[in-house]
């Protein structure tokens, strides 16, 4: 009995770890924004309930972090932004819930060694999304043409790979290099047909 346990225990906390791989490498301390073919995977995680919570905690962990690692906090809130438009409707409700981690990065205050002001950054971003969640007319149209974009990158067979495709996110600052393509597995092969079910449809976005 115990060793059916073990072996039922172990997929599962694969997929704990590689849910928060994905997550870290798409808010890292590299400097070049988050690839928009690992953003997307990530937001249809979080139509799977389990993923969501994992996806979620991450985000909000990265949001904590302050000084030298603005690039977390700033990338976190870069994700933040394309899961609100492209995620599952949950993100919204837990943005909203949270809404005074948010807030407070509007005062974010970083100035790196050369004398750059890295905070405006972050206080520009988290501005843009307390403002988009308080106008649920303006959400609901970004998400339904999040929506349209990504299904017209999916039938053009692009999958979006750059750090600024699709128009569907904020932008990335000068400092910046294009994104790159995630290396890591498919959640769609670690989650199984169960993940392939709980992806977001059409009728997920109003």
């Amino acid at each position: 009995m115990l060793e059916k346990t073990e072996k039922t225990a172990c997929p599962v906390n694969r997929h704990h770890v590689l849910v928060n791989v994905k997550v870290r490498e798409a808010t890292s301390n590299d400097p070049w924004g988050p690839s928009s073919s690992l953003m997307s995977e990530i937001a249809d995680l979080t139509f799977n309930v389990v993923a969501f919570a994992e996806v979620m905690g991450m985000v909000w962990k990265r949001l904590n972090d302050s000084g030298k690692n603005w690039r977390h906090v700033y990338k976190a809130l870069t994700l933040l932004d394309y899961l609100l438009k492209t995620g599952s409707e949950r993100v919204t409700q837990q943005c909203r819930e949270n809404a005074f981690t948010i807030q407070t990065l509007r005062d974010f205050q970083y100035v790196d060694r050369d004398g750059r002001d890295q905070g405006a950054n972050v206080r520009e971003k988290a501005r843009q999304l307390v403002c988009l969640l308080r106008d649920d007319d303006r959400l609901r149209q970004e998400r339904s043409q999040a929506l349209k974009t990504k299904e017209r990158m999916a039938g053009g067979g692009n999958g979006g790979s750059s750090g600024g495709g699709g128009g569907v996110y904020g932008g990335i600052p000068p400092s910046y290099h294009p994104g790159r393509r995630t290396s890591q597995p498919s959640m769609a092969v670690l989650y199984g047909e169960e993940f392939s079910r709980s992806r977001g449809s059409p009728c997920s976005f109003n």
